[in-house]
């Protein structure tokens, strides 16, 4: 089983640039089809970023061209580079693992209900 730990959420201004962490371990073999989501109070889980095991990746509409994902596979950390901060971003940030691939990740893999292991998630506040 593979076990995920978001870090670097915080609290920042409009236009911040702050940078997420997930960190994999445990069987992480099983963690090649990996993501980001977040949920907002009162809202549904959102996707926000996922790639898949080739390396493929897939933003939601609210933050193409803002946020950028990528993947360290030695250290086996996912990562969610987050820049142009506007405060509908506020959320809860969580990291997932265990996703759909292939022709499945192209049309799922921002759909939480397609991953089965999830973190705890990391708070980011935009003011």
């Amino acid at each position: 089983h593979v076990q995920l730990v978001e870090s670097g959420g915080d609290s920042v201004q409009g236009g911040g640039s702050p940078r997420l962490s997930c960190a994999a371990s445990g069987d992480t073999y099983s963690s090649y089809c990996m993501g980001w989501f977040r949920q907002a109070p009162g809202k549904e889980r959102e996707g926000v970023a996922a790639i898949d095991s080739d390396g493929r990746t897939n933003y939601g509409d609210s933050v193409k061209g803002r946020f950028t994902l990528s993947k360290d596979n030695t250290e086996n950390t996912l990562f969610l580079q987050m820049t142009s901060l506007k405060p509908e971003d506020t959320a809860m940030y969580y990291c997932a693992a265990q996703g759909a691939s292939g022709l499945l990740f192209r049309l799922l893999g921002l759909q939480p209900k397609t991953y089965t292991v999830w973190g705890q998630g990391t708070q980011v506040t935009v003011s």
